[in-house]
């Protein structure tokens, strides 16, 4: 199974804020769907919480320390918990937010990063990335446009 994270980012690590993302982007949304449609998104609850409902045309895990129900969703303990629940699958998506990415970037073998290329005022940040234990194995740069405000990059990053 490989386990992949999905994150936009801005240029300082930037994710969020008050539980909100911090940009507009509907490019970065498509992207997310094309990228995640059909497979499990492993989520904490605080990002469950910021969308809203189940992520539709996805098996939903949501981990959480709280003993709670959500409906549409499985509910899990730990990333491991997780994990363990996916082990028939050839690909698991992690989708946030910071806690889980934190917990999960050990055991993660590639990462779909979007850079929003500008820099936001956050209270949750993108744990750093070691560029030295990834390497680039595709990109594709785009400039702003009517719908997309900032300039951005799609970046596939592969584990050493």
């Amino acid at each position: 199974m490989t386990v992949s994270i999905v994150v936009a980012i801005a240029e300082n690590y930037a994710i969020g804020k008050n539980n909100q993302l911090l940009w507009h982007m509907p490019a970065d949304l498509k992207h997310f769907k094309n990228i995640t449609s059909g497979h499990t998104v492993i989520m904490g609850r605080k990002t469950y919480d910021s969308v809203g409902k189940p992520l539709p045309n996805r098996r939903n895990i949501i981990v959480t320390r709280q003993d709670i129900k959500i409906e549409g969703c499985e509910v899990v303990k730990s990333i491991e918990d997780a994990l363990a629940l996916c082990a028939s699958e050839d690909e698991v998506f992690i989708v946030g937010g910071a806690e889980i990415y934190k917990l999960a970037m050990s055991k993660t073998d590639r990462i779909y990063l979007t850079i929003i290329h500008h820099s936001f005022d956050a209270d949750t940040l993108f744990p750093e990335i070691d560029y030295m234990e990834w390497k680039e194995t595709a990109r594709e740069d785009h400039q702003p446009d009517e719908r997309n405000k900032f300039p951005y990059s799609f970046i596939t990053l592969e584990r050493n």
